[in-house]
């Protein structure tokens, strides 16, 4: 990645970053860069753990720029992974460094993703691999997250948390190993680049070793390459206000069911199951009368809240 900062036109400049690397004491690390942020001015969340360090955080491009080239400056951080955007009002309540087990949670102890990751796949070059027939491609990602886009040919694990990912693996690895004639060349993505990088830690120390991954995941993939280049179909499920995102970044049409976290598109949106905050058409027939009382008060504070012109803390 570039090491420049990256500029914005919004009023808020946003940075999402992370990096795999060996950090023999986390919480020597904490209060310092718990001062560097608040110095800056930011707002957001970085996770810290012995495997490296996660997080997004927001404020002014200056500001953003001042945290970043002090994290960079930190030697185990000096290739850290960054993807910048923009927001038009502050998207966090307050600064926090957490220490945390995992910078993204497998569930897995020995994984080791700062040193047995796969072979980085620049967006570029991901047609090229992915178009070979010989080539395994799986979409680590959560079902939600596939339902609404996916590469094309890539496989679905089907998993509800990334923590399902090792178990679905395991299964999936001695029905390929059966098949196999030699070893099998394995190409994951995902988002943003830091569950698939976990994963090919993972599927290495499994014994095989012909491993890859799509640098950047697939919104680096979505902002590089043309659209009429690409081989991806649909959307790109994000974790934030936009829903979801296609070719560009341009932002997609997409809401998301607050009750079960599934994407929802215009169809979707206007079925008289999709009650704002309680239900949506995938969990309507799922949830109890206490579940969406439940949803239905929650969603009736995050109104609230807006109308008040301040932020549900439950949002933060």
């Amino acid at each position: 990645m570039n090491s420049n900062a990256s500029h914005t036109t919004g009023n808020i400049k946003v940075a999402a970053l992370y990096h795999f690397a060996v950090i023999e004491d986390p919480a020597d690390m904490k209060p310092k860069i718990l001062e560097q942020a608040e110095t800056s001015g930011l707002k957001g969340t970085i996770l810290l753990a012995t495997e490296g360090i996660n997080g997004t955080v927001a404020g002014s491009p200056d500001g953003i720029d001042a945290m970043i080239t002090y994290l960079r400056s930190i030697p185990q951080f000096a290739g850290l992974e960054v993807k910048y955007s923009e927001a038009s009002e502050m998207p966090f309540l307050r600064m926090k460094v957490r220490l945390k087990k995992e910078i993204v949670s497998m569930g897995v102890d020995g994984v080791n993703a700062a040193n047995d990751k796969g072979n980085y796949i620049d967006p570029e070059e991901w047609n090229k691999m992915i178009a070979d027939p010989e080539t395994i491609v799986i979409d680590t990602r959560n079902d939600y997250e596939v339902a609404i886009g996916s590469f094309a040919g890539a496989i679905n694990p089907a998993t509800a948390t990334f923590r399902d990912f090792p178990t679905w693996f395991d299964e999936f690895s001695r029905e390929l190993k059966e098949k196999s004639n030699g070893e099998p060349k394995i190409a994951m993505f995902c988002t943003g680049g830091i569950r698939c990088e976990k994963a090919t830690a993972y599927v290495k120390g499994q014994g095989f070793e012909n491993v890859h991954h799509l640098k950047g995941g697939i919104l680096k993939y979505l902002e590089n390459v043309p659209e009429a280049e690409s081989r991806w179909e649909g959307d790109c499920f994000l974790f934030d206000q936009r829903v979801a995102v296609g070719h560009g970044l341009k932002e997609s049409d997409y809401d998301q069911c607050h009750a079960c976290r599934m994407p929802l598109d215009v169809e979707q949106q206007a079925s008289d199951k999709y009650i704002p905050g309680e239900s949506c058409p995938h969990c309507y027939d799922k949830r109890t009368d206490e579940q969406r009382a439940r949803y239905r008060e929650r969603q009736r504070q995050v109104d609230k809240a807006a109308s008040e012109g301040r932020q549900h803390l439950g949002d933060g």
